[in-house]
């Protein structure tokens, strides 16, 4: 009998054989791969990743789940099953006393949609602390309204914070839409399959807290000027001057800067500074 789906633990659980292939398609897994699955759940996806990946370390946060999974999967050598919170885990030092199991280079994952921002961060690292370890490719279900962020342009209604910091250390793509009918119990709103590669950012931030902190300022308040909203780190005039020298409208709002404009921002204060 199959587990029953835990609210507190975001739990809907993927009944969709098309969409599960979508998710494998986007992988493009080889014999060679080393497989993270956040969240393994009942075991849907894992089944196949264990088919097509040499070695799967699958990290579950629920108990019962992980007693479940071990039955399941009892026999398979390159299978190993860490049971924990993923944003609380060290996953070198997980691994440390599994030899055979090397760091993985890449994620596939139906992931729980309240912790995404957190889990993306996790996987990519942030400004000023990118993943020592970057995976080849990620490749999430995830809200769709999130999904639309993560590959948002600028000037568009979806580009936010988000977007930059998830661009400035991957390349994003949609995948497939996914209906609410793709789970069980149907969440209350609809999915997506996304990709993201991750890559260096050229140029890079010289001083990345300070572009974490233009990008926090800037779209606190969306419907604002940049020069309104980075008040309290530079002069409203001397951003002004700033911007026209960087070919930027001064009268742009977050949202309509790039993810290379915003470093060149970030790049040319740190100059000023």
């Amino acid at each position: 009998m199959a587990p029953q789906p835990r609210k507190r633990f975001g739990q809907h659980w993927l009944r969709s054989e098309k969409v599960l292939h979508q998710i494998l398609e986007a992988a493009e897994l080889s014999k060679g791969d080393r497989v993270l699955e956040i969240g393994p759940g009942t075991g849907i996806l894992t089944k196949w990743l264990v088919a097509l990946a040499k070695t799967v370390v699958a990290v579950e946060v629920d108990w019962d789940l992980c007693k479940k999974l071990t039955r399941q999967f009892d026999q398979v050598d390159h299978f190993l099953l860490l049971q924990g919170n993923i944003l609380e885990l060290d996953l070198s030092k997980a691994l440390a006393p599994f030899p055979n199991f090397q760091t993985p280079n890449k994620v596939v994952a139906n992931i729980p949609y309240y912790i995404t921002g957190p889990i993306l961060e996790k996987l990519l690292g942030s400004f000023a602390t990118p993943n020592p370890y970057p995976f080849e490719s990620i490749v999430l279900l995830v809200q769709r309204e999130v999904a639309d962020r993560l590959y948002a342009q600028p000037s568009s209604k979806a580009f936010g914070a988000l977007s930059v910091r998830v661009q400035y250390q991957a390349d994003c793509e949609l995948i497939s839409p996914v209906p609410a009918s793709a789970f069980h119990p149907p969440p209350k709103v609809e999915s997506a399959i996304v990709r993201l590669r991750p890559r260096l950012t050229s140029p890079a931030a010289a001083k990345p807290q300070l572009l974490d902190q233009l990008v926090r300022l800037g779209f606190a308040s969306k419907r604002k000027m940049l020069r309104n909203n980075l008040q309290s780190i530079i002069e409203r005039d001397r951003l002004v001057a700033l911007l026209e020298s960087l070919a930027i409208n001064p009268q742009a709002r977050a949202e309509d800067l790039s993810v290379h404009q915003w470093v060149t921002l970030s790049n040319k204060m740190q100059e000023m500074s």
